[in-house]
């Protein structure tokens, strides 16, 4: 049976984070939508989170921070336009393609990129640093279906496969965020969401 767990009391922060770190499946409140997160250290709980979604494997699994300083231990040869951004809209609604360190579990994406932020929720955000400052997360719903914005959403979408929900009520946003690849030259957009184009003119840089 899935756990509803009220996210007003630390406690449950706390149970919630020591369910991922033991390898379940955890839903949770973002600032975009509830997502879904995994140890990003344990490769089989990568791999029952593609389960749980029934997401194609080439879409790869984002990475959740708890904060910037936790952005090392994922990505390298972070772009000096990259930097600016983050310090601009970290914690936000900006993912960013980076390229990932060589000692991440290689379920985490097909290729030498990583897509990662820090949310926006504080909820979010200690759920994270208690399970180590960075979890494999992405939305709770199945593949190509309607995202969750609260906590039954998510628990119908995914009950099955998940351990617990932790409730923190109705998100802000309630669209995925932008996504900016700095693997390509010129970074491009992937996905428009709650960050225009016009903002992430950083310099000479100009996403496509």
């Amino acid at each position: 049976m899935v756990k509803m767990l009220d996210a007003s009391r630390p406690e449950t922060i706390e149970q919630a984070a020591e369910l991922i770190m033991l390898g379940y499946l955890v839903a949770f409140p973002t600032d975009t939508l509830y997502g879904v997160g995994a140890d990003v250290t344990n490769p089989d709980a990568i791999d029952k989170l593609y389960i749980a979604k029934n997401r194609p494997r080439h879409k790869g699994i984002p990475v959740l921070l708890a904060g910037k300083s936790d952005l090392d231990s994922i990505a390298m040869r972070i772009p000096a336009e990259a930097r600016t951004l983050i310090d601009r809209y970290w914690p936000g609604p900006l993912t960013l393609i980076l390229h990932k360190r060589s000692d991440l579990a290689s379920g985490l994406s097909p290729n030498q990129g990583i897509a990662v932020r820090v949310p926006d929720n504080v909820i979010a955000r200690r759920l994270i640093s208690s399970a180590g400052g960075a979890i494999a997360a992405s939305s709770a719903n199945q593949s190509g279906s309607n995202p969750a914005l609260t906590a039954d959403q998510a628990m119908m979408a995914l009950q099955g496969s998940i351990a617990a929900v932790l409730d923190g009520g109705a998100v802000r946003h309630g669209v995925a965020s932008t996504i900016l690849d700095f693997t390509s030259d010129p970074p491009r957009i992937i996905r428009k969401g709650p960050i225009p184009a016009r903002d992430l003119v950083v310099g000479d840089l100009k996403p496509a």
